[in-house]
């Protein structure tokens, strides 16, 4: 029995460290976009971009946050006018900013301001 035991337990720890091999490495960046309603005003916007920019002092898991607006002449944006960019050293981190009190007090700063479908979020991890 303590043999069988010892193999499950064996197999256990090969199967994990296996997950853990195949785990992204490399800086994971969080990137996020709004698009406004037609209505909001830009103090309105400053005050989003005031608050979001205030996230990186509350919590401690991002390593660095870079904003601004849409510079592109291609016209592709969709509408989608702010733009952040956050790094977390691994995905652990990101997951400990998605649920801090203080990016859900963010969240709800941002009610009615967002247009529909007015948030674009794609995170990735770097090649290099």
């Amino acid at each position: 029995m303590k043999t069988i035991l010892s193999l499950v337990t064996l197999l256990c720890l090969c199967a994990f460290a296996s997950v853990a091999a195949d785990a992204p490495k490399g800086k994971l960046f969080h990137v996020v976009s709004f698009k406004y309603k037609s209505d909001v005003t830009d103090a309105q916007k400053k005050e989003v971009e005031t608050a979001f920019a205030a996230l990186k002092k509350s919590i401690p898991q991002i390593k660095s946050l870079d904003y601004g607006t849409n510079v592109s002449p291609e016209g592709f944006d969709r509408g989608f006018t702010h733009m952040w960019v956050l790094t977390f050293d691994n995905a652990a981190d990101r997951d400990a900013y998605l649920v801090h009190s203080e990016h859900k007090k963010f969240g709800k700063q941002l009610g009615g301001k967002l247009a529909e479908g007015g948030v674009f979020v794609v995170d990735f991890v770097s090649k290099e």
